[in-house]
């Protein structure tokens, strides 16, 4: 996993996070696992959640975290899906606090071995307005949870095992 990102002790807390993993399986079947609104809200193993549409916002409620409201902001299959990640309650996304999450698939293999490279961006930590021990322990958090979900999404789309996608 390749960790482009860094939080130097006693500097800013860094705005992005990027996180790389390598799977074995299409880009197609890496898609179906990533382009679930929310897939990626979990500790580590994948839950299903309850996901309903309000017009442009996505709710995804997880049964251990509650509540998040996301947007599909590009949607380009099956290589790029980008999320907004709204901070608040159902609204205008434009009105609150938001981070984006892009996750992109590249191939890395050949023709005769199918591999490709995930790789997850989080932006905007920088702009939510907390105070920043507070940012600081939120991008600690996520850049510990992504590889968490990017090992989550390399077991699903390697088929260790069944997932709501495949239903």
């Amino acid at each position: 996993m390749a960790d482009d990102s860094a939080s130097p002790a006693g500097g800013p807390v860094p705005d992005e996070i990027v996180r790389s993993v390598l799977i074995h399986a299409s880009a197609e079947t890496v898609f179906a696992v990533i382009r679930e609104p929310g897939w990626f809200i979990n500790d580590g193993e994948y839950r299903d959640h309850t996901i309903t549409r309000h017009g442009p916002l996505t709710e995804v409620i997880d049964p251990v975290h509650g509540r998040f409201q996301l947007s599909i902001e590009a949607h380009d299959p099956p290589n790029r899906i980008f999320f907004r990640w709204l901070g608040g309650g159902l609204g205008e996304i434009s009105d609150a606090p938001n981070n984006t999450v892009e996750f992109v698939i590249d191939p890395a293999g050949t023709a005769t071995r199918n591999l490709v490279r995930l790789t997850v961006r989080e932006r905007g930590f920088a702009k939510l307005g907390l105070d920043e021990a507070v940012r600081r322990r939120n991008y600690e958090e996520n850049l510990h949870g992504w590889e968490q979900q990017l090992d989550v999404a390399r077991a699903l789309a390697e088929g260790q095992r069944r997932t709501s996608f495949e239903k």
